[in-house]
């Protein structure tokens, strides 16, 4: 299938990245999320991204617009439905994607891919509220999309080779370099680095250490380039919890979320997106 046009579903962080990587080759892009607002801010934040390179040199400023201008507003559903691939970055909630999944089979034309860019949840569960289960994929982007390389591609039960096909030459068209999953909750990357990022917390809940020093440790001890409390900010709290509980659930109790990160979660201590996490952040 000839991929031109794509929707993306949720103009946050990743879903902006998408629509970012997704414009700058060339692709036009409907860009949806619940409000126009929330549509404007994913926008916005591409073009300071953008913005950033132009500022270096890397970019002109004539090549920003036009890749900004690629990208539409989408502000219902029923928008995306001149989409020739449909991929979903909404918030990491299970009934939340189920709903999604259940009106996007009902708008997207027939053959249309559904992909997801979940990070934990099983790819069969999302497919088996649909008609359509052959077209739904995982295509799980990392943060920050225009960054990060790696895509993990993950099948459901059903999933057609030819949709696998078709997901994996439009992430290397976006320069991404593609690691298969099996269909088991957290897919590779999550349920290896999801209990690392927790298992960090556990040190800070029990005194072990304190933020600066237990990332300093692992970014020196283990050469990483961000230490797992500074990562975990990145990701955002409540998408880690989210995360330690589809594990906890699919894998038992060695996946148990620390009470500390469920507490800052409540305490709505979410990360650099509030500017409180487990470090302050300037605005």
């Amino acid at each position: 299938m000839d991929v031109k046009k794509i929707g993306v579903i949720g103009a946050g962080q990743m879903g902006a990245g998408i629509a970012q990587v997704a414009a700058g080759i060339g692709m036009e892009v409907f860009l949806n999320d619940i409000s126009d607002e929330f549509i404007g801010r994913g926008i916005e934040r591409i073009r300071k991204d953008l913005g950033k390179l132009v500022a270096k040199g890397k970019m002109a400023q004539n090549d920003l617009e036009a890749q900004v201008s690629r990208i539409r507003k989408a502000a219902r559903l029923e928008d995306l439905a001149g989409a020739d691939f449909i991929v979903e970055a909404a918030t990491e909630r299970e009934d939340l994607k189920l709903s999604l999944f259940r009106e996007l089979d009902r708008v997207a034309r027939p053959g249309v891919i559904l992909a997801t860019n979940t990070s934990s949840i099983p790819i069969t569960r999302i497919a088996g509220v649909t008609r359509r289960p052959e077209l739904v994929i995982g295509m799980h982007f990392m943060n920050p999309v225009p960054v990060m390389k790696l895509v993990e591609i993950i099948n459901g039960l059903a999933t057609s080779a030819a949709t696998t096909e078709t997901t994996v030459s439009l992430a290397e068209r976006m320069g991404k370099t593609v690691a298969y999953s099996s269909d088991f909750p957290g897919f590779i990357v999550n349920r290896i680095l999801m209990p690392m990022i927790n298992e960090a917390i556990y040190a800070l809940y029990e005194g072990v250490g304190d933020p600066e020093d237990i990332d300093t440790a692992m970014k020196l001890g283990t050469n990483q380039p961000m230490g797992p409390l500074a990562l975990a900010d990145l990701i955002g709290l409540d998408t880690c919890l989210a995360i330690m509980d589809v594990l906890h659930r699919g894998h038992g109790d060695k996946y148990r979320p620390c009470p500390l990160l469920r507490q800052y979660v409540d305490a709505g201590w979410l990360g650099r997106k509030v500017r409180r996490g487990f470090y302050k952040y300037e605005a």
